[in-house]
């Protein structure tokens, strides 16, 4: 895909002339009073000195230093659903100095759209990311906004990765100092709620051969609603449309003419051409409104959080996503105006990080380093799985999801947990703390914590029977529809009405009344139960704020722990179905 546009500032001029010149691609062509094509009135325009820039890109890289498995570790390609293996920072690496030997003049960037850290595999996780960031140190990242996950560990900790030093509870946890991130997160839409400043600095400004070029960095609003509440304390989350164009427009008055913005938010293809990683196949989701109401002073968005691939052009500006884990690369290439600093033209492609080239050697030492630290306890067997267990749920009606084999299997280890000791029922489990599939074969402790990396606590807690059909109705405000234990059934109405986001939430008529199951147990309104969620579900997180209203609540063992328990005890395991949530009718569905 190519962008072609006349810069703000020669459009401006044109726009002033009485005899326009008009610029279509890169032909400078003369126009008489009435704007038609005409004779010549003048001599040709001078053509614009240009700077070529190259910006890298990527985003949701989470701390895959080694090449995920089972669907994390393959890309999609086209519509017929061909896959290829891909990501691994030893072949992400070398792919990045590949695309920078294509760029001449060295006028390169390399920047991310937030969830470097967080919800990551042991080997990263178990030092607090400290590895991720060092891999990407060594692969020559230079700018990179917040995501939702660098704030898992709070404020102080973010910090602490961005600068340098030792963990204050676990310290150098491999034996030896970590010296921060080379490269500069940037933080615009976070703020300390006490003195209302940025948490970090909000933007930054290179200079490419004379050319100033402007990067805001910045997370999702929603923020708040998928972090963990001791994770965001003391900080505010403003909205990403106002605060790119404040900043771009502080940005213009300083003289940046070229502004990139970093978002970690995204969308998805919805079309047809949904797998191509080229394509922007009827895009949804929350960038295309952002991106339209962003100002058009801002030429590129760089965005991320979806974990999708796409390339388009919205409101002329260029958006684009790299998947995530390292799997894709974006090229982008601009052509910069050296007189006024505009973006000339824009062109992106998703590049695929194929598993056919040399390894960096650099990345394979850390990983070494790393791997030895880790020590013999990520090689732990703790069960067997009889089949690939995966995370893909079911669909239910419209763009709705709901349980999948490996989300029940996870409720069923947290029931079984709660059961005997604190009288639970039923469990919940959000489907966005399951982060890889179980895969046939030996499970290890490792493998275990690449699909649960979160150590949450389990909290049982009593709700009412109202509370709970108004929990599950909660789902369809956002999208986000809980994996339940095999405790659980009941039934939703295609045809229902979901509530209305920041309403009542027990409006919602999606969920049929009566259909709800525990056991054998019908649930009723005026009865109480006790449920299991883990402590970012109970804190309110995805939305889930009925759970807030729970009682009698008693926290836990870690989610982690009961999982492998879970493993071991039920030696070897099997995929659950996935028909937990049923659709009352089949016929309107199907319409």
């Amino acid at each position: 895909m190519r962008i072609t546009k006349l810069g703000r500032t020669a459009a401006a001029s044109v726009a002033a002339m009485s005899l326009a010149a008009l610029t279509i691609s890169g032909t400078v062509l003369p126009a008489d009073a009435a704007g038609k094509v005409g004779e010549a009135q003048s001599q040709p325009a001078k053509k614009a000195k240009t700077v070529e820039m190259q910006l890298l890109a990527l985003n949701d890289f989470h701390g895959n230093l080694e090449a995920p498995g089972g669907s994390g570790g393959r890309i999609t390609t086209n519509a017929a659903g061909e896959t290829v293996d891909a990501g691994g920072s030893a072949y992400l690496a070398t792919a990045l100095e590949e695309l920078r030997a294509e760029q001449r003049k060295k006028n390169t960037i390399t920047v991310a759209a937030g969830d470097l850290i967080g919800a990551s595999p042991l080997l990263s996780a178990a030092f607090h990311d400290e590895p991720a960031i060092e891999s990407l140190n060594l692969a020559g990242l230079d700018y990179a906004s917040v995501g939702n996950h660098e704030f898992d560990e709070g404020a102080d900790e973010l910090l602490r990765i961005q600068n340098g030093g030792c963990h204050p509870e676990d310290g150098c946890a491999d034996g030896t100092p970590y010296d921060g991130a080379d490269f500069q997160y940037l933080s615009a839409n976070a703020f300390l709620t006490e003195t209302g400043e940025p948490l970090m600095a909000p933007y930054a400004v290179d200079n490419v051969q004379g050319v100033k070029v402007g990067f805001i960095g910045m997370t999702l609003e929603g923020t708040k609603d998928i972090v963990s509440q001791e994770g965001v304390a003391g900080l505010e989350f403003a909205d990403e449309v106002a605060t790119a164009n404040r900043y771009a427009a502080e940005l213009q008055a300083k003289g940046v003419e070229t502004i990139i913005v970093l978002l970690h938010e995204g969308g998805y293809q919805t079309g047809v051409d949904k797998w191509n990683v080229n394509a922007c196949s009827d895009l949804a989701g929350p960038i295309v409104d952002i991106a339209n109401g962003m100002d058009d002073a801002i030429d590129v968005v760089v965005s991320g959080h979806t974990h999708s691939a796409y390339n388009c052009e919205i409101d002329n500006k260029l958006v684009t996503s790299a998947s995530s884990f390292g799997r894709l690369v974006t090229d982008i290439d601009l052509t910069l105006d050296k007189r006024t600093g505009d973006v000339l033209t824009a062109a992106a492609e998703n590049v695929v990080v194929t598993r056919d080239k040399v390894e960096n050697q650099s990345q394979l030492d850390l990983i070494a380093h790393y791997r030895e630290a880790l020590g013999p306890i990520a090689n732990q067997v703790v069960g067997h799985a009889t089949e690939d267990i995966g995370r893909t749920r079911q669909a239910l009606f419209g763009s709705y999801t709901g349980d999948s084999p490996l989300g029940n299997l996870i409720a069923d280890a947290q029931l079984a947990a709660t059961d005997d000791e604190y009288g639970a029922v039923a469990a919940f489990m959000n489907p966005g703390g399951v982060r890889a599939d179980l895969l046939a074969g030996e499970i290890t402790y490792e493998e275990a914590f690449t699909i649960q990396p979160f150590t949450n606590n389990l909290v049982t807690m009593d709700l009412t029977g109202e509370q709970l059909y108004c929990m599950l109705e909660q789902q369809f405000v956002r999208g986000t529809v809980l994996q339940p234990s095999a405790t659980v059934s009941y039934a939703v109405d295609p045809n229902g009405t979901p509530a209305v986001a920041g309403g009542d939430p027990c409006s919602g008529t999606v969920v049929v009344d009566g259909s709800l199951y525990l056991g054998d147990t019908q649930v009723v309104d005026g009865d109480t139960y006790r449920i299991t969620v883990n402590n970012f579900l109970a804190g309110g997180g995805d939305g889930f704020s009925t759970l807030t209203g729970g009682t009698n609540r008693v926290t836990g063992a870690i989610d982690l722990d009961a999982f492998t328990a879970y493993l071991t005890a039920n030696d070897p395991v099997s995929a659950p179905t996935a028909d937990r949530i049923t659709v009352a009718d089949a016929a309107a569905n199907a319409a």
